[in-house]
């Protein structure tokens, strides 16, 4: 069976076909990066006791500093699963989507802290897995 690419009509050149749900998987690589770096930050602020977060909260376990070292290990996967989302490798998807997971459960985690940040990366983060699981698939041989 022989598949030919679509031309452009008034110049006869070949046209680029957009892949299906291209602009999810973007959107999640570009979410997934803006998270991570985010993640990165923020682990860093807390891992340093800064003022920038609630003073006397408490948690399920652990303390902030805890919470500050698994927000910087999880921003840094994430944000290679984003790097590797762009160059449409497998495994990033795969790492995007158990690195957005984690980073899910991370901020349940730390909803004393600041609660409608933490629900709404919770939010990007179900977008973000969302984007991956439905429309990144692998690329044909």
């Amino acid at each position: 069976m022989t598949t030919t690419s679509p031309t452009d009509r008034a110049t006869g050149e070949v046209v680029a076909v957009e892949e299906r749900g291209s602009g999810w998987v973007t959107f999640a690589g570009v979410m997934i990066g803006l998270v991570g770096v985010l993640n990165v930050i923020y682990g860093i602020a807390a891992i340093d006791k800064s003022s920038f977060y609630v003073a006397n909260a408490r948690y399920v376990f652990g303390d902030l500093k805890t919470w500050g070292w698994v927000m910087l290990i999880v921003g840094a996967v994430q944000l290679c699963a984003a790097f590797g989302i762009f160059a449409r490798v497998t495994w990033a998807r795969w790492v995007g989507i158990a690195s957005a997971g984690a980073n899910m459960v991370v901020q349940l985690l730390l909803l004393p802290q600041y609660p409608l940040l933490s629900l709404a990366i919770f939010a990007i983060d179900v977008l973000v897995i969302y984007g991956l699981v439905a429309y990144a698939r692998r690329p044909a041989l």
